[in-house]
């Protein structure tokens, strides 16, 4: 499939008028010019030609956090599956087992041009489980999983601080009711996971003088996070509570990912400070201060973030703020001071990067997925009342 006469937005690189090249899923060649037809020498073979019409053709969408299939559309508890609650140390769940396909919200998505979303087990526990990133297409939750670059199926391990654990714990009166508790729970997790890793490898460099340690599933669902070939995903809001998880993650040399970051305007320039070490997910922003830690939110989060030179996506924390919402909860942050072209790219390339599946997505180059879209105006893509002409998954039109 040839798409021609578009205004490419690559998010790497200024707009212009091109073509692009998509075959067996993936995009092929990004070209600028007008397609004469003439090119066939030079270009895979394949006949079906899109045209858009001068319109603005951008990567898909992505929420970097959110909990899509997993708290089910009009369901209570029966369609909830993001907190194991009996286990404050779980994580060896994976949410590819609690996920529905079927859920009504992931065509939504995809009909606002989401074409992937990261899925995380919720924020009750300290250690909560595996976050996936999937594609918003396919019936099989097997099928739509979005590996890494590292080509790990998983994209993280999601790990979570401050009130929503102690709140769940305090009310069962069991261990973790405090913040030194939680810190401990996740501390002595990573450390006994650490002894694992290095008996294994002493197992493997020398079977005969070391036996390997005993199977144990929880701690070898850190190993990735040791390893950093999966990044550690800490839900945290206050400050303080982004501190702690910044001094764990230097603790255990982790790939450290804050999710909400909701007081992250007030210590940009200390996150600024340690560079690639700390990436910040932002979100909800289309939301009320409905609890303690929420009383520092505010709209200008991602442009301070984004002056200070911190890389930064923007969430939906879906169903926190329903999935098709995710350019809005964008939009908003433009209201909040950042720049258009900014917003765009924390739904783009700031995400992918984030989420570590930059190699395949989150930009209009040759090589990646064809997971792309088209607007009538790139300026008013963000809007509430804009909808994409046509959203295209793995080289497919699917709304």
């Amino acid at each position: 499939m040839k798409i021609i006469n578009a205004k490419i937005y690559t998010m790497v690189s200024e707009p212009f008028m091109g073509w692009v090249e998509v075959l067996d899923g993936k995009i092929f060649s990004v070209n600028k010019g007008a397609f004469t037809g003439t090119e066939d020498a030079s270009c895979s073979p394949c006949s079906d030609v899109l045209d858009a019409g001068g319109k603005a053709l951008l990567p898909g969408f992505i929420d970097a956090h959110s909990h899509i299939g997993l708290i089910e559309n009009a369901l209570g508890f029966e369609g909830d599956d993001s907190n194991e609650m009996g286990d404050p140390f779980t994580p060896q769940l994976r949410v590819i087992d609690g996920i529905n396909p079927f859920d009504a919200y992931f065509a939504e998505a995809r009909g606002r041009g989401v074409t992937c979303a990261a899925v995380s087990p919720g924020s009750a526990n300290p250690v909560a489980g595996q976050i996936f990133v999937l594609k918003t297409v396919g019936r099989r939750v097997d099928k739509m999983i979005f590996k890494n670059d590292k080509n790990n199926e998983a994209a993280g391990v999601k790990f979570s601080l401050g009130e929503n654990p102690k709140t769940v714990y305090h009310e069962r009166n069991e261990t973790p009711m405090t913040r030194m508790a939680v810190a401990a729970l996740i501390r002595d997790g990573l450390f006994k996971a650490q002894k694992y890793l290095a008996d294994l490898e002493k197992h493997e460099n020398d079977s005969e003088n070391n036996d390997p340690p005993d199977p144990d599933i929880k701690t070898e669902a850190l190993l990735p996070v040791l390893k950093r070939e999966v990044k550690a995903h800490f839900h945290c809001h206050r400050a303080d509570d982004i501190f702690t998880a910044v001094r764990l993650a230097e603790e255990f040399n982790l790939d450290l990912v804050i999710v909400h970051g909701t007081e992250a305007h007030l210590i940009a320039p200390d996150l600024a400070r340690l560079g690639d070490n700390v990436r910040v997910i932002c979100g909800p922003l289309l939301c009320d201060r409905s609890k303690p830690e929420l009383a520092g939110h505010s709209l200008a989060t991602p442009s301070v973030l984004q002056a200070h030179g911190v890389t930064a996506a923007i969430s939906t924390d879906h169903p926190v703020v329903p999935v098709q919402y995710l350019p809005l909860s964008a939009m908003l942050a433009v209201k909040g001071g950042l720049d258009y072209d900014n917003a765009v790219k924390m739904l783009t390339v700031n995400a992918a990067e984030i989420l570590g599946i930059s190699a395949r997505t989150g930009s209009v180059e040759a090589g990646k997925d064809a997971d792309l879209q088209l607007y009538d105006c790139y300026e008013t893509a963000l809007d509430l009342l804009s909808e994409p002409v046509w959203v295209m998954v793995d080289g497919q039109v699917v709304s």
